[in-house]
């Protein structure tokens, strides 16, 4: 904590520090900067408040990065968990704000045209894309942003694609040390909860968890898997059905953050103590790992880190095809962590 304030204070003042001060998301900062109507008078005036008090420049995003052209990015995201996508846009505000950018966010579902998503970006005069998950792994969506000339980035996805800059953690060996944490403290059968199919890291989390139980000499036992889609609800559905078997597990391990969630609320219900009775963990370590009792042992993935990597790739190869220069697709691996909390113990 110290060393990320003393980072701000070498730094111009961010979007998110106006949003701390005024004590509102850097979404409302960012409505009060673009004169959108459905900020509150009240709240409007502490944003107006905190930019003076901080004197913060938001004309500073309209600056242009290179030759007095403004340089606008979009974010389009249609992820189900509210939780990591707070995360990843206060890093992507974070980032803009410093590069001195435009940030446009959009949201995309499954009944919008992938061509009319692309034309309202170019209508947007977007020059360069952020996918988070999971639209990064969306063939039809990339496919359409580099027919369009539009520059993208894709984060958290499990594989790095050839033709696109991507930002990304080691997901297979992230699932393989949680499954071995659990293993040393004694768990054998240990439940795991999929995450939704149409994400490769979601496969390389189960390649990580099945890798973990051969090294150890553990049988699998495919009882013990369920699909879940990274939703609450979805995590309910799975730990009901695993914990209705003949022989449940002392563990479940749950691709993230919110099926865990779900996984310790279906626990309690069943009058299951967390973890005297059943060890749960999670992935990604969003906000919502620590507001629940007992707090979260997850996989900690630096979300924020992430999208702010992914905003600043993106500016330099805007930058540089605007250049006329040509630079490769670039991967970045970033570092994950265990963080063990109260969640864990040995089997009983």
């Amino acid at each position: 904590m110290e060393a990320r304030s003393s980072r701000r204070q070498r730094n111009a003042p961010t979007i998110n520090d106006v949003a701390q001060h005024a004590g509102v998301s850097p979404m409302t900062v960012s409505r009060v900067i673009n004169g959108e109507q459905i900020v509150r008078p009240e709240t409007k005036e502490k944003v107006e408040q905190a930019i003076a008090a901080l004197n913060y420049s938001p004309s500073a995003a309209a600056r242009s990065l290179a030759g007095g052209e403004e340089i606008r990015v979009g974010l389009l995201y249609s992820n189900p968990s509210a939780n990591y996508l707070s995360e990843f846009l206060v890093g992507s505000l974070d980032q803009a704000s410093r590069s001195g950018i435009d940030l446009m966010v959009e949201k995309w579902d499954e009944e919008s045209a992938v061509d009319a998503v692309v034309d309202h970006l170019l209508r947007g005069r977007i020059n360069g894309v952020v996918l988070p998950p999971p639209l990064c792994d969306h063939q039809g969506v990339k496919d359409a942003l580099a027919a369009a000339g539009i520059t993208a980035v894709a984060v958290a996805t499990g594989e790095a694609p050839d033709d696109m800059s991507a930002v990304r953690i080691d997901d297979h060996a992230a699932a393989l040390a949680m499954t071995r944490h659990l293993i040393a403290l004694g768990h054998r059968r240990i439940g795991f909860i999929k995450g939704h199919p149409n994400l490769s890291a979601s496969e390389r989390r189960l390649e990580g968890y099945r890798d973990a139980l051969a090294e150890a000499g553990i049988e699998p036992d495919e009882t013990l898997v369920a699909q879940g889609y990274f939703t609450y609800r979805s995590g309910l559905e799975a730990a009901e059905t695993i914990l209705a078997l003949p022989q449940p597990p002392t563990a479940i391990f749950a691709s993230n953050d919110d099926m865990a969630a779900a996984t310790v609320a279906i626990a309690h219900r069943g009058g299951l103590d967390v973890p005297r009775d059943l060890t749960v963990c999670g992935f990604d370590d969003t906000s919502l790992a620590t507001t629940i009792w007992p707090e979260l042992t997850t996989i900690r993935q630096p979300i924020s880190a992430m999208s702010r990597a992914a905003v600043e790739l993106l500016v330099r190869q805007i930058k540089a095809r605007k250049g006329k220069g040509a630079e490769k697709p670039a991967h970045l691996l970033l570092d994950y962590e265990l963080i063990r909390r109260q969640s864990d113990a040995p089997p009983q």
